[in-house]
């Protein structure tokens, strides 16, 4: 069986620790008044990865476009299955549709939770190889799961592996505190948000969370 769901990243380069974390937030603050006000708003920075890649995509993906409430009835009734727990890939696979359906969840969301826990189950994706991938390696090797778009990669690359120059171009809180932060008439595309942080290298990550917590 296949499980390795925490992984030790202490030996990865450019992680959010602490010191990664001050210095971040001092850069922002010398390259940015604005976000420097909104740093001031909200406070210190308690960002940091959770070290999980399989459970982080395996909750991302039972939350799609379900309300946060409902998404998590759902996954109560799904992990009351497996011992209070998110299943491993193994135990996921071997588990039959109907109680995961009773559960809540839809057809093609078992598909998705399938198809993810195969990928993990078979080597596909391995927790170990991922973490030591670049950034844009992660987007394109997990988005080869059904259900897996960008935007998930992009959180997983922040809230799990904590890489610390990730913007996410395709989330509404970010562009709508940019919008928000600088006055813009309309939500900013990609190319403005690229455009827009290019001071906030190499601590976009950190500039996202600030504008999460702000709620600009």
């Amino acid at each position: 069986m296949r499980s390795a769901v925490v992984i030790d990243l202490g030996t990865m380069p450019t992680m959010l620790t602490e010191p990664v974390v001050a210095a971040g937030v001092r850069h922002l603050r010398r390259a940015d008044a604005r976000l420097a006000a909104v740093i001031d708003l909200v406070g210190k920075c308690t960002l940091r990865p959770s070290k999980q890649i399989y459970r982080s995509l395996f909750h991302a993906i039972l939350y799609q476009q379900l309300a946060g409430k409902a998404a998590a009835a759902i996954e109560r009734r799904v992990c009351l299955g497996f011992g209070g727990h998110i299943p491993t890939p193994d135990d996921f696979l071997r588990a039959s549709d109907m109680p995961l359906l009773s559960a809540g969840l839809s057809a093609r969301k078992l598909s998705y939770l399938r198809d993810l826990a195969a990928a993990f189950d078979t080597g596909r994706l391995r927790p170990q190889r991922l973490a030591r991938m670049s950034d844009d390696e992660i987007i394109a090797a997990v988005t080869t799961v059904r259900g897996i778009g960008e935007w998930t990669a992009h959180m997983l690359l922040i809230f799990s592996l904590g890489r610390p120059d990730v913007l996410p171009v395709g989330d509404y809180g970010v562009r709508k505190g940019m919008q928000r932060l600088y006055g813009l008439r309309q939500l900013p595309a990609p190319h403005t948000m690229e455009r827009t942080a290019t001071p906030w290298r190499p601590y976009r990550t950190i500039a996202s969370w600030y504008l999460w917590r702000a709620g600009c």
